[in-house]
């Protein structure tokens, strides 16, 4: 009897298993949610949205400057050798503004200033400027006297031509003598250049109306202790320039 209840007792347990079946999915914990960090990312976005916003405004903060569209040697103005360019602005480096080209005409270059430069104010002066120990000479030359096409910038040698003995004044015992001294001093001087490089710092510009009917005046750049010869030369009209490698 206590067998048979035993056995009815054991056959009302349930047949279910404690063990959950294939298949079935296990119930998950609750997320934990952190809004700080959700915060500090949505910040991060922000920040780098509004440096990349700051560097285009940068970038589009340009102004106006002066370009020189042609070489500007020592001592001569841009003239009308300019354009307008557009670059960033910085106020360390002092451009020459557009609006201000009217004033720049009025001053002079301090050293050769190239083709394709942004000029700044520290590259000009209110007055011409000669390097120590150089002096400015003005000659006036003939046709044949100077190489065709010369310019501002060139390099030069300075020869001096011509007959530099004045034959004809002394009496006709000496007429000879005279002569050959002077054939020998014309051919030491026109063997070896008075100047051996000079630069040209100015060359007046003719047009057809003038080519061949006047003077072309030109001034040289020579060392201080041969403008007393060049000069000399140019009061004679003695002077011949020749182009020499260098420029």
């Amino acid at each position: 009897m206590k067998i048979q209840e035993r056995t009815g007792a054991g056959g009302n347990r349930s047949a279910t298993s404690a063990h959950p079946a294939m298949g079935e999915r296990l119930p998950t914990p609750p997320r934990e949610r952190k809004p700080a960090l959700a915060a500090l990312a949505v910040l991060l976005i922000l920040l780098g949205a509004l440096g990349a916003t700051m560097l285009v405004l940068r970038a589009g903060d340009r102004v106006e400057v002066v370009k020189v569209t042609s070489d500007i040697q020592a001592g001569d103005s841009v003239g009308d050798h300019t354009i307008s360019v557009l670059v960033a602005d910085d106020p360390s480096i002092h451009y020459v503004k557009w609006n201000q080209v009217g004033e720049l005409k009025k001053l002079k270059a301090k050293s050769p200033i190239y083709k394709g430069t942004v000029v700044i104010g520290e590259m000009f002066a209110e007055g011409a400027t000669i390097p120590a120990g150089k002096a400015s000479v003005g000659v006036s030359l003939k046709e044949g006297q100077y190489p065709e096409g010369i310019k501002s910038g060139d390099t030069v040698a300075v020869y001096r031509v011509g007959d530099t003995g004045s034959s004809g004044s002394r009496g006709s015992t000496s007429s000879s003598s005279s002569s050959s001294s002077s054939s020998s001093s014309s051919s030491s001087a026109g063997s070896a250049p008075i100047v051996e490089r000079a630069k040209v710092s100015y060359v007046q510009v003719q047009d057809n109306s003038t080519i061949g009917s006047t003077n072309l005046p030109v001034t040289l750049i020579v060392d201080s202790g041969q403008a007393a010869y060049v000069a000399d030369a140019a009061s004679a009209g003695q002077v011949a320039l020749v182009i020499v490698p260098g420029n």
